[in-house]
């Protein structure tokens, strides 16, 4: 005989299934939520590097904008003054690896009677970070700022051109530094080429002291013993002669002097390639290390810039 139920256990009975593909479905929904948790955890920034194509490299901390040495892999090949117009040829460093696509691009001029060897420990230090760094001899040891600044424009011009690795570069993504004079070049070529996302003249050596054209993000580095280019008459007024919409800053390196940019410096080097991924790759990720502006400290004299930035 067949049992017959209680009209509430049938009611029950008859909403079971129900309920339990309601508990599936709920079951489906959280296993979906945790694989999507899971991704954001094995793809740290992957939603910042949505929202910010250029981004390259891991998130950035304090030591690894200190360190000698990114991330990427780095190649190098050099160009021979014969085979360009416009400067004396140099060496190119570039990330070895073109899985993250193109990378931003920097020009980096020497000083006065100097060569690129001067500079060229910001080659790989710089391109290990995720760019493509061309560190150039001038035509002459001699040439002044002027002409070291079309010499820098030129390299830039060569590199996205001409060079082997243009493939590899965005040239909407460019930017320039130098040394003393080299770096008085920077600022030319930046007056001159507006389109240039960052210029950074290390202790800088110019004439002309006024920069009010200036439309490109710029990192004033003087040292406090500079006797050469004293910071009082050049790279002082160099930065307060920009105009204060400008996203700018002055870091006056303590205890240093003119010639300080020419071996690898921790101070210059966590600086400058948080000004270049700020503005040539757009990356905010380094802002933090910029704004609120660093303290006064055993390697800073002084610090001056304008926060929070605007682009």
């Amino acid at each position: 005989m067949r049992h017959l139920l209680p009209s509430g256990d049938a009611s029950r009975r008859r909403r079971t299934p129900s309920k339990s593909r309601s508990r599936t479905v709920r079951l489906g929904l959280a296993a979906a939520a945790a694989a999507t948790g899971l991704c954001a955890t094995l793809v740290p920034g992957a939603q910042a590097a949505a929202d910010n194509p250029y981004e390259r490299g891991p998130a950035p901390t304090v030591s690894s904008i200190e360190a000698a040495r990114g991330t990427y892999a780095v190649s190098q090949t050099s160009v021979s003054s014969l085979s360009v117009t416009g400067f004396g040829g140099g060496t190119i460093y570039y990330p070895t690896s073109t899985a993250d696509g193109t990378f931003g691009a920097v020009a980096v001029s020497p000083g006065y009677t100097a060569s690129q060897s001067s500079i060229a420990w910001l080659g790989p230090r710089l391109a290990s970070q995720g760019f493509v760094v061309f560190t150039i001899d001038t035509n002459s040891t001699l040439d002044q700022p002027a002409s070291r600044g079309r010499q820098l424009l030129a390299a830039l011009d060569y590199l996205t051109e001409r060079s082997t690795v243009r493939t590899r570069i965005d040239s909407t993504r460019l930017g320039v530094m130098g040394h003393s004079m080299g770096g008085g070049g920077a600022l030319e070529a930046a007056k001159s080429r507006t389109s240039l996302q960052a210029a950074i003249p290390l202790t800088g050596w110019n004439l002309d002291k006024s920069w009010p054209e200036l439309r490109t993000p710029t990192l004033v580095v003087g040292a406090d013993g500079d006797s050469v280019a004293p910071v009082s008459s050049h790279s002082e007024p160099f930065y307060t002669s920009l105009p204060s919409t400008l996203d700018k800053a002055y870091l006056e390196l303590n205890n240093a002097t003119h010639f300080t940019p020419n071996t690898s410096d921790t101070t210059i080097g966590k600086y400058s390639l948080s000004w270049l991924k700020r503005f040539i790759d757009n990356d905010t990720r380094y802002e933090q290390f910029l704004c609120p502006l660093p303290r006064p400290s055993a390697t800073i004299e002084e610090y001056r810039g304008n926060c929070p930035h605007n682009s």
